[in-house]
C-alpha cells in the first residue's frame, strides 16, 4: 500500500509521486483510487488502489539491487533472437510493459547490442531511449544519484 508523497514506478511510464488517494463513486459503488503523477511528464494515473498490484504499479528498487541490474547490462554473450524487428518490438514492449526493472535492462542490452551490429528501426530507437530513460529514472532515485551521472555510469557499461 502506498501513501501520498511516496515515489512509484508505473509500467512503461517510469517512476512517479503518488499525490493523492481520492475516493471515488463508480457504478453505485466507492473505489478508492492512488492519483500519481508522473515525473517529467506531464502526466496524471489515477490507478484504483485494489489493482495496483495487478497493473504493475510497484515501489521503486531498493539500491542493493542496483547491482544487479548491472550485472545483467553488462553481459556480453547475449543471443539476439533474428527475428523481424517488428517481432522483436512487440517482445521487447512486452518486457517494458512488465513493470520489471530487470526486463527493461534486458530490452536495453539487448537493442544496445543489436545496434553495434545493424541499424536499428525507428521504433526500435525510441525503444532504446524509452528502455534507457526509465532506467536512468529510477536507478538514479533509488540511488540517490544525479540523472546524468547515472546515464554516463549507464552509458559506461557498454563501452567497455
Amino acid at each position: 500500500m502506498f501513501k501520498v508523497g511516496d515515489k512509484a514506478v508505473y509500467p512503461a511510464h517510469g517512476v512517479g509521486i503518488i499525490e493523492d488517494i481520492k475516493c471515488k463513486v463508480i457504478s453505485g459503488s466507492k473505489r478508492n483510487f492512488y492519483v500519481m503523477r508522473i515525473v517529467d511528464k506531464d502526466m496524471t494515473i489515477m490507478i484504483p488502489t485494489e489493482n495496483a498490484q495487478t497493473v504493475g504499479l510497484r515501489c521503486i528498487i531498493d539500491k542493493k539491487e542496483i547491482p544487479k541490474v548491472f550485472r545483467i547490462l553488462s553481459e556480453k554473450n547475449v543471443e539476439i533472437d533474428c527475428q523481424t524487428w517488428n517481432r522483436r518490438y512487440r517482445e521487447y514492449m512486452e518486457k517494458i510493459k512488465s513493470g520489471s526493472v530487470y526486463e527493461v535492462a534486458e530490452v536495453l542490452r539487448d537493442l544496445v547490442h543489436l545496434r553495434c551490429d545493424k541499424d536499428l528501426s525507428f521504433g526500435e530507437r525510441q525503444m532504446l531511449d524509452l528502455a534507457q530513460n526509465l532506467l536512468v529514472k529510477e536507478l538514479s532515485i533509488a540511488k540517490n544519484m544525479a540523472e546524468e551521472k547515472m546515464r554516463h555510469r549507464l552509458l559506461s557499461i557498454f563501452a567497455t
